[in-house]
């Protein structure tokens, strides 16, 4: 197993009022998948403004960072692409601007029809949320990290 590319995801991190943290359901590479909002960073591109982008392009907000929360400091393979590659994942906790101009629902995969890139978003309590409802690894890390600093 020959690894020779980075492949670098940024994701934002978004707790309400009720303890509530944003996730969004999605489908890509043929697959559900469940995960926080965010996606890849682009060549040129800073961690931040790769973030804003996201927010921008998934959920129609701006967003304020405020603070860098995690980076992955373990070797993670990716799972999902044709070639090996090494993950690294960058997370921040965020702040979105009011009004919220995405919907959220209650239902896991609230999709019309299943077409690659559809989205959806809902809120999970963080307390009681179960980090094996996440698809991939260092979220489930993450979502520990958050319950020990926010629970």
């Amino acid at each position: 197993m020959k690894i020779n590319k980075y492949n670098i995801r940024i994701y934002g991190l978004f707790i309400n009022n009720n303890q509530e943290i944003l996730i969004t359901d999605e489908f890509r590479l043929g697959i559900k998948m469940t995960k926080f909002p965010g996606g890849g960073l682009k060549f040129g591109e800073g961690t931040i403004e790769c973030l804003k982008r996201e927010c921008r392009e998934e959920l129609n907000q701006e967003i304020e960072i405020i603070r860098h929360f995690y980076t992955t400091d373990y070797f993670q393979q990716t799972k999902l692409l044709p070639e090996n590659q090494q993950l690294i994942s960058i997370y921040y906790l965020i702040k979105i601007k009011k009004p919220y101009k995405f919907r959220t629902t209650d239902k896991k995969f609230d999709f019309d029809e299943l077409f690659d890139g559809a989205q959806c978003f809902r809120w999970a309590s963080l307390k009681n949320f179960n980090a094996d409802e996440l698809t991939f690894p260092i979220d489930k890390k993450v979502v520990e990290l958050l319950k020990e600093e926010f629970i």
